[in-house]
């Protein structure tokens, strides 16, 4: 064999070693996530998420086996240098998978105490609840839910079913990003699930097409700026009648910035301009609630954010949309979908349970067993979490308070989930 050769084979060696120690690292996932934040999974979804993991780094290092026998049976330059190639198609291939283990280990290790854990188990089950109100009366199966907490400003999430970064690994769960600042007031996390459940029916589409009919008289830029919001217009209204007007007001807290950013406009972008997504919301509340303290948010929003200071352009679309907002509630809370076989969303899940006065006679008949049972608690779990954002909502001086009572009927029930 000629110093040509040999100097190739081992540059090459040298390249695959690397890359087979790079892949068998990946297959120790107590080294990317404590032991002790994966304690802190319930053990379904522990096993899921491993499990996924598992054989996507298993692909991998197979992948890298094939890669080295190549390289053993190599005989020529031209053998070397197809190996090398090979082995640079699998670097890629390794970041990929690198990336989908990185991003679950990082979900997990948001866990690593007790209390963090809890949290989110908490949150995992308030998840997977609203979604078993929809997809479960319409035989859907319920996805499994991963919650984990990060910075940022807007939640966030990565549905289960998806094809992954490798290629080849499905999504095992619903994985939802909580922000930080929001995780005593998680309205979003419902925002979020809604995502998922859209995604699962094939609601989204079927949205903007409702829109669109229902709002046939509107100007034709109008009716399709709506039906191009759908995604976000479903996800709200799925956090809405699980929540109320807890999610209403946090959404307002989370979108009120700047005149600027609050009428920013941008074609594709599938979020409505902020102006518009919280008038909507507390129209929903008028037609789903009458008078309440959402027309005071409604009020105050729209003292605070000046029409004269928005873009010419936006005004126009603003203007035009604010007389549609009752009509543009009833598309999507009260018309029969295909997606949910004929029925509509307030028929599989009525917002009356979360009205003011529908919270006010759960917390009344059940007492101080509704903070403190285990079994109401889990039973009644959005309801709560839409009792205590009505609360922060309407008596903010009491905001300390209110919030640390969340957060420990929160740890009370994620810890008692581990323990079960």
């Amino acid at each position: 064999m000629d110093d040509k050769l040999l100097v190739l084979r081992r540059h090459v060696n040298r390249q695959i070693m690397h890359w087979w120690s790079a892949a068998e690292g990946l297959s120790n996932l107590e080294s990317m996530a404590s032991a002790s934040a994966w304690a802190q999974l319930e053990r379904y979804l522990g096993v899921a998420v491993r499990k996924s993991l598992k054989e996507a780094v298993e692909q991998l290092v197979r992948e890298c086996d094939v890669l080295r026998a190549q390289f053993r049976a190599a005989r020529s330059l031209s053998d070397l240098k197809a190996v090398q190639q090979g082995t640079i198609a699998f670097r890629d291939r390794y970041l990929r998978t690198e990336t989908l283990v990185d991003y679950y280990s990082h979900a997990v290790n948001t866990r690593t105490s007790p209390e963090l854990g809890a949290t989110l188990r908490a949150c995992d089950l308030m998840a997977q609840r609203s979604m078993q109100a929809v997809l479960e009366p319409l035989g859907q199966q319920v996805p499994h839910v991963l919650t984990y907490f990060d910075r940022g400003l807007g939640a966030s999430i990565l549905k289960a079913g998806l094809r992954l970064w490798d290629g080849g690994t499905l999504s095992p769960a619903a994985t939802i990003k909580i922000t930080f600042h929001n995780r005593r007031r998680p309205t979003a996390l419902i925002h979020e699930t809604g995502h998922q459940v859209a995604h699962l029916l094939e609601w989204n589409d079927e949205l903007a097409k409702t829109l669109e009919r229902g709002l046939s008289d509107a100007p034709v830029d109008i009716r399709k700026t709506w039906a191009s919001w759908s995604s976000e217009i479903a996800a709200d209204c799925f956090a809405f009648v699980h929540t109320g007007f807890g999610s209403i007001s946090a959404l307002s807290d989370v979108v009120g910035g700047a005149a600027a950013s609050v009428f920013r406009f941008v074609p594709g972008d599938p979020h409505p301009i902020a102006f518009l997504r919280v008038l909507l919301g507390v129209e929903m509340c008028v037609r789903c609630f009458g008078s309440g303290p959402w027309e005071e948010l409604g009020k105050t929003w729209t003292e605070n954010y000046d029409l004269r200071d928005a873009d010419p352009s936006v005004r126009e679309l603003v203007a035009g949309s604010l007389p549609l907002l009752p009509r543009i509630v009833e598309l999507c809370l009260r018309t029969p979908q295909r997606a949910f076989r004929g029925r509509t969303l307030c028929d599989l899940v009525d917002p009356a349970r979360v009205r003011p006065e529908a919270l006010l006679a759960l917390e009344n008949s059940l007492g101080s067993s509704l903070f403190l049972s285990s079994h109401w608690i889990a039973v009644e779990c959005l309801r709560l979490l839409a009792l205590y954002t009505l609360r922060f909502s309407t008596q903010p001086e009491r905001g300390a308070e209110i919030l640390r009572d969340q957060s420990a009927w929160m740890t009370r029930l994620g810890s008692e989930l581990l323990a079960a």
